[in-house]
Parts: structure tokens; sequence; C-alpha cells
């Protein structure tokens, strides 16, 4: 089987939502969901991106869900969260990732170094890496990221499509594109800043255009959207535009395929009901425009809906054979899964 490496997921929010279930949601494979343990074991997948997200008070998939049934849709997007309750929810949800590991028996464990994944795989076990996705928990002089990046978060997206004292993210909006507002804060700036120094990867996802171009002509490291698509095959706000994927591939970054049905079907419905054409259409461009170097999986398992084809974790396998089927030969196939998001770690983090 081929070992995945995923750029996104939201099981953390899952447990954060149901703590009392959390060894049913992560031990016990009760089956709901997209991620547990034993799935993730039988599905292949062998590492990825683990978010600490703060919701907001309204949950905004209550309108998602209706908007996104029938588009055109511009979902409005929730205001922005205060620091000392997002600090709060933050450490919670750092702290459910740190029980997951001591819980796993040994199969799942906290990476901080590319180092550290190949010494995981290399005898079956499960690495996570600590990722925020939106930087509320963070102070405007950033004091809090270096007591995070001593936590181990080595991965952080300074936006969730909501405002942030940094950015300013996309609205979930279809069509449309990601030029929706003014870059980067004085704060932002600052943050891409002690990023690049701590070495913490900047995820690109969910950050408008002239946020993008800001973190494009400021950090010195290579451009990353953990869970994006193709604008050109989906005109969705949160998909990348020709001139996203043209920088990150020039700063030798990557893209991670988000499985979101809304941001892979062309009508931009949330409609499970689709085969693999879809994917692999965005798959096809990604790889033309970016190269076959920077592409991999970004799932967005447990946070979105995804096709009926892959289901869940354990689709893994059957998403790979259709690659196959499409005409990747297995070393693209094993790059895309694997070996790219290793390589742009690597090149990020040193190592």
């Amino acid at each position: 089987m081929i070992p995945v490496f995923d750029g996104h997921n939201d099981i953390l929010l899952r447990i954060l939502q149901k703590p009392e279930q959390r060894e049913a949601i992560w031990l016990t494979g009760e089956g709901k969901g997209h991620l547990d343990l034993p799935r993730m074991a039988q599905g292949g997948f062998m590492g990825g991106f683990f978010a600490i997200y703060m919701p907001s008070p309204h949950d905004p998939n209550a309108d998602m869900d209706v908007l996104m049934d029938s588009p055109p849709y511009q979902v409005p997007l929730p205001s922005p969260l205060s620091l000392a309750p997002c600090q709060s929810v933050a450490v919670h949800l750092a702290a459910q990732f740190l029980w997951m590991e001591r819980a796993s028996g040994g199969r799942f464990r906290q990476v901080r170094s590319v180092a550290e994944i190949k010494a995981a795989q290399a005898v079956g076990v499960i690495s996570g890496i600590m990722h925020m996705e939106g930087a509320e928990a963070i102070d405007p002089g950033c004091d809090a990221l270096y007591l995070w990046h001593e936590l181990g978060l080595r991965s952080l997206g300074p936006v969730w499509s909501r405002p942030t004292v940094f950015a300013h993210g996309v609205p979930f909006a279809f069509p449309s594109t990601p030029d929706t507002g003014p870059g980067l804060t004085e704060a932002g700036k600052r943050l891409v800043k002690t990023c690049n120094e701590l070495k913490v990867m900047i995820d690109l996802s969910h950050l408008n255009l002239k946020g993008f171009e800001d973190v494009a002509s400021l950090s010195d490291a290579p451009l990353v959207a953990t869970h994006s698509n193709a604008h050109a095959v989906t005109p969705s706000s949160r998909n990348l535009i020709d001139r996203q994927l043209d920088m990150i591939r020039e700063r030798k970054g990557m893209v991670g395929l988000n499985f979101a049905t809304f941001f892979l079907r062309r009508d931009g419905r949330r409609d499970s009901a689709m085969g693999w054409e879809a994917i692999l259409q965005h798959l096809d461009y990604l790889i033309e425009r970016l190269g076959e170097d920077h592409v991999g999986f970004g799932s967005d398992f447990d946070g979105a809906i995804v096709p009926d084809g892959i289901v869940d974790v354990v689709g893994l396998p059957r998403l790979i054979d259709a690659m196959l089927a499409h005409g990747y030969g297995e070393d693209l196939v094993r790059k895309i899964a694997w070996d790219n998001w290793l390589g742009v770690l690597s090149r990020t983090w040193g190592g």
C-alpha cells in the first residue's frame, strides 16, 4: 500500500465538540466522521497536519449547508474572535492532540521534523504535525508563537476565512475570485517574520489574494496551501488562481488537493454524488501548472463533505487506484501521496 501524508484534517474539532466520546472517536473506530486510528491504519494514512481551529459561537456551517446546495452563494463570515477565549480553546485542543499520542499505545506520534516523520513511518507509526488554522490564539506581538513552537506547532494559517488581527480571509463564495479584500496588517507582517525565524510553515489556504501576495513578498520560505484546489477548474473563492499557482511553483512550494465537494465540483455544490472525474481534473491541472513535485493531498477530513468514492479515510486506496487507472505512474502517485509533502517540509523546516 502506498502511504499517504495529508495536508489537513479537523478531527480535533470533533473531539472538542464531544470530549466525553473521545476514546470512541479516536481509538475504537466508532465509524462516524472521516478519521479514527483504526481506519487511518486501514487506509494507509501514515501522517498529516492536525488542525487547531477555534470555532465561532455561531456555527457558519449552518448557513453553508443551505447556501452551498444552491449556487451562486456567498456565505456571511462570522465576526472576529477575541484573543483570551481563543487561547483557552487552543490550549484545550492542543491537549487533546497530546492525549491522542499518549492514548494510541505507540501507534501515533507527534512529529516536529522530517527525520521524525521518516523514523515513525519506518516502524509503522502514524505521524501528526500540530497545525493552527487561524491565528486567533496568537497575540499581535507574536510572543505566544514562541510558546506554541515549544509545544510543537510547526504549521500556521494566519486566517480561517474570518478576519483576524493579522489578515483577511476569503468568504465561502461561488463563483468568486480570492481577490476579496486588503492585505496583511502590520501584525500580519510581524507574524510572517516570526514564522520564518522559527521555521513554522505558513499555510496560505483561506487567505485572500492580497494577503497571499504580501506573504510571498515577505517570506523566505516555500509558499504552501495545505488544502486548496484550482480556480480554473472550480471558480470558488477558496481555490487558487493561476497567478497564485505560478508563485507557488516559483518558490518550490506545495498545494494539497482539498477533497471538499464544493471546491471540486464545477457547479460549486456540496452534493457528494460524484465520481473521480472532478478530482482527476484538479490533479491534472495542478500538476500541469505546478509540476509533479509540488502537488499532494489536503483532504479536509472531518471538516467537509467528501465525494462518495472516498467516503472516509478508508477510501484513500480507492483514490490511488483511480489515479493509477487515469494513467499516473506509480512513482508520480507516490510523490503526490507521500514524497512531495516531505520534500516541502524539508525545504521549509530544514533537515
